[in-house]
């Protein structure tokens, strides 16, 4: 006789405690106060949690994934195909969030602007923010979590530890002992992911759920499109087409990473599940340890399009044209700030300040949907963790058939 239980896999639980938290929202619309006050504070323990483990997930999966390569040449043909992959990707997110926000700009609403004010983070120099990904010492980017140079780090340590040899032998196995614990101690952590969940979306419900059905509706209809017709369109034709998996099947299998980036709007907080989920896709683990980590700072698909849709709208009630030169000028700068703004809390209004500055148009215009941004981020959070986890298939595969060619020679 068969003892063991069955319980219902964490995706299913996961979607369950997002339609939970969703009704419970909608009914706690009039107390906000208690949602954010008695229900908020255990999504931000469960957040705190994710974040704790995130760092030490990111330096010794990285430099597991380093080693087991045994080859830096290798490493630099995963990083190479990974940034062009990234780049690429985000140019057309945000040529699609331009042509969505210009196919339904005779939907959106024509607001006030005369007493609008934003001000804008100041933005860092190019230079100084190349300088910023280099680490200055060993604590500060563990202890701040600063995860550009945290990846710098473990990339660096990584290939001190293969040109070292057999000398390193005992730092190899205590990277790879450690690398297992922080697992298991991160499957334990994911274990709480419903309770997390429900908590994190309760509030935001109950505090925004009004605001989804007000003026802006339509914006964020439309970014809802655009961020739908990325994934179902660009991911799935390069996950056919390189990643050789169906995207029927990277979708179902992404689910779960993305019902969590949904609720928790933290690509870095969903790191540990899209990683998860990656490998039981197929996805070497060597590749998914350096693809992931770097997609979760770097890669902003989402955010991209929203840019775009934002752009549009803001220009509109502003009563200004965007002509195709300078709609050129919104994709070239939305490519490189993803880059540049990798990392900054808050990331996608610093992105949309520079977006904006780089075509002329009011930075006062931010203050429209400052105030549904949350709505907003929940989209975008989705699109780029499923981004990440597309690149890593699609890296995979193309390392194998490599390795395959390469072998068969």
């Amino acid at each position: 006789m068969d003892k063991t239980k069955k319980h219902l896999p964490l995706a299913t639980q996961i979607f369950i405690a997002l339609v939970l938290g969703i009704i419970t929202g909608l009914c706690m619309q009039g107390h906000v106060e208690i949602a954010e006050g008695y229900i908020k504070p255990w999504g931000t323990i469960f957040l705190n949690l994710l974040k704790f483990i995130v760092v030490p997930i990111v330096l010794f999966s990285i430099m597991s994934g380093i080693i087991s390569m045994s080859d830096i040449k290798k490493v630099g043909s995963i990083g190479i195909k990974t940034v062009v992959y990234y780049l690429c990707t985000t140019a057309v997110a945000i040529v699609i969030g331009l042509v969505g926000g210009n196919l339904f700009k005779g939907f959106f609403p024509i607001l006030e602007t005369s007493d609008l004010s934003y001000e804008a983070a100041p933005s860092s120099p190019f230079m100084d923010t190349i300088v910023g990904i280099f680490p200055s010492n060993f604590i500060a980017p563990l202890s701040e979590a600063t995860m550009l140079q945290v990846i710098v780090m473990a990339i660096l340590i990584g290939f001190a530890i293969i040109l070292v040899g057999d000398e390193a032998a005992p730092a190899v196995k205590g990277i790879n002992s450690f690398n297992t614990i922080f697992m298991k101690c991160m499957e334990l952590i994911l274990k709480l992911s419903p309770i997390g969940v429900f908590c994190l979306i309760c509030p935001v419900v109950a505090a925004n759920g009004s605001a989804i059905l007000g003026s802006l509706a339509m914006v964020l209809l439309t970014a809802y499109i655009c961020y739908f017709t990325h994934m179902l369109v660009v991911y799935s034709l390069a996950v056919r087409t390189m990643g050789g998996m169906s995207p029927v099947d990277f979708l179902k299998g992404q689910l779960p990473a993305m019902i969590f980036a949904f609720s928790s709007s933290s690509s870095v907080g969903t790191l540990p599940i899209n990683m998860k989920g990656c490998e039981k896709m197929g996805a070497d683990k060597e590749v998914t340890s350096f693809v992931l980590p770097l997609g979760a700072t770097i890669n902003m698909d989402g955010t991209a399009i929203y840019q775009g849709v934002c752009a549009i709208f803001i220009a509109a009630c502003y009563g200004i044209h965007l002509n195709l030169s300078q709609m050129i000028t919104i994709v070239l700068t939305a490519t490189l700030a993803s880059i540049g703004t990798a990392g900054v809390p808050g990331a996608g209004m610093v992105m949309l300040a520079m977006v904006l500055a780089s075509v002329g148009l009011p930075l006062d215009g931010i203050a429209l949907v400052a105030g549904v941004d949350r709505i907003f981020d929940m989209g975008r959070t989705v699109v780029n963790i499923t981004g990440d986890a597309s690149c890593a298939l699609i890296v995979s595969n193309l390392e194998r058939k490599k390795a395959a060619k390469k072998d068969a020679s």
